[in-house]
Parts: C-alpha cells; structure tokens; sequence
C-alpha cells in the first residue's frame, strides 16, 4: 500500500511507524503550510491519505484529496457542523472518506456497550446517564468527538434522552439532555466514562487508553481496508471494519 500523511505531529510519527512495520510505503508527509504538495506527482500516485490534523485544517485537507483521486482516511475532530459540505463534495467527486471520532478497536467495541446500555436503561427510568470525558491539555475541541459519537448512540438507543450539553456546573440537569462534562490534563491519551445513575447506585462504564497507538494502528487497518476496496464510496466508518452485531 502507498499512503501519503497528512499531519506530522505525533499521531502522524505513530502512524508512521505501524505503516513501516507492516511493510507499507510512505509517498509523501504533508505538515501545515506544506499545501504545494498536494500537487506532487507522490501524492497523487498514493492509494490513500491518512489525515490526522485539527478542525479548522480538515475539510480543506478532504477536499485537496478528493480533487486530486486520493481516498481519505481521518480521525480529526470538531469539523462535523460541515459535514453536509464535505457530503457534497464526496458525491460530486466520486471521493471516498473513511472517517471516525476514534479508531481504537477497544473504543468501538465500547460504543456498542454503551448502545446496548442505553437500550436496557430505556426499563428503568430512574437511572439518569452522564458522562465525562478527559484527554491531554492539546486537545482543543470539547466534547471530544468520541464523546459525541457516544452521547449520539445513547440518543439513538434511548427513548428519554433526546440531545446532549456541556454542563456550567458540576450539578446542571437538564430533562431529556445528556450532559457532558470534560477535563484537559497532562498527556492523557483518552479517558470516556459512561455512567448511569438513580437516588440508590451508580452503573458506570469507562475506556481508558495507555497511548495513542491503538488509535495509530486502527487507523492503518482502516487504510489498508480502503486500499483494498477502491469502489467504495463516499463517507465510510468503523461499521464496515468491525462485524455485525
């Protein structure tokens, strides 16, 4: 497989290493300010792109691949209130993008935890969910955009929870919203806790990550799968990695 970076930072050296591991090459690595190699015949001959930036960069980044022939693969967050755009754009492309809020088998298997929680607690109305979400002072969006992919299963899967906020204070309630409170500290890699609670007990679940490689290596089996499968397109996720429930 030939895979070009976009974004050097530290999940783009982590990614790079699992890409040269598992015996991939590397066509190019695009860092900010370096758009003129787009244009670069490395780049266009890549069979994907793995992009790993920040939100305000991300859709321009999508749309110098789709241009250019170059599938997507992407784990940046907070750039979804343009995902109509970027829908747009795929279809008018023939593009593809493979995007997630977290590419970390343990974090999608979480997921489907916490749907099927969800869909249990819709018996017992007097437990009321939370959550709580912390990563590395980096971070800049809050939610993280797993939190969000989270609180979206708990809405899809619960008849009482209707939206989700970011609480001002540590005891906010809203009827029918889900709050969602976050921490930035130190290098924490990702922490999400999913808790459930009534006037006698607290049912809580909770992904911890050590490091970022699991998110690193996800993201290169999600290329690899790409690679693979060039008809696929448009906007793609996990679901077609992980088997069905």
């Amino acid at each position: 497989m030939k895979a070009a970076l976009i974004g050097y930072g530290k999940m783009g050296r982590a990614i790079e290493k699992f890409l040269i591991d598992r015996g991939h090459e590397i066509t190019c690595r695009i860092d900010a300010g370096e758009t003129e190699k787009f244009d670069s015949e490395e780049f266009r001959n890549s069979d994907v792109a793995i992009e790993f930036t920040c939100p305000a960069a991300a859709v321009a980044n999508y749309m110098e691949a789709f241009g250019r022939g170059v599938p997507v693969v992407s784990g940046t967050t907070g750039w979804t209130s343009r995902i109509d755009e970027v829908k747009t754009a795929l279809a008018e492309t023939d593009a593809t993008l493979f995007w997630t809020s977290n590419f970390s088998i343990g974090v999608n298997l979480f997921m489907r935890v916490n749907s099927y929680l969800a869909k249990i607690m819709n018996g017992f109305p007097q437990y009321n969910p939370s959550m709580r979400e912390i990563h590395h002072i980096h971070k800049l969006d809050h939610p993280s955009g797993t939190a969000i992919t989270l609180a979206d299963g708990i809405i899809a899967n619960n008849g009482r929870i209707e939206n989700w906020f970011e609480p001002e204070t540590e005891n906010e309630e809203r009827p029918g919203a889900l709050p969602i409170a976050h921490e930035r500290c130190g290098e924490v890699p990702g922490t999400h806790i999913v808790s459930w609670t009534s006037p006698v007990d607290t049912i809580s679940i909770e992904h911890r990550a050590f490091s970022r490689e699991g998110f690193a290596l996800g993201a290169v089996i999600a290329a690899e799968w790409v690679a693979a499968n060039p008809n696929r397109k448009g906007l793609l996720g996990m679901d077609e990695l992980l088997p069905p429930m």
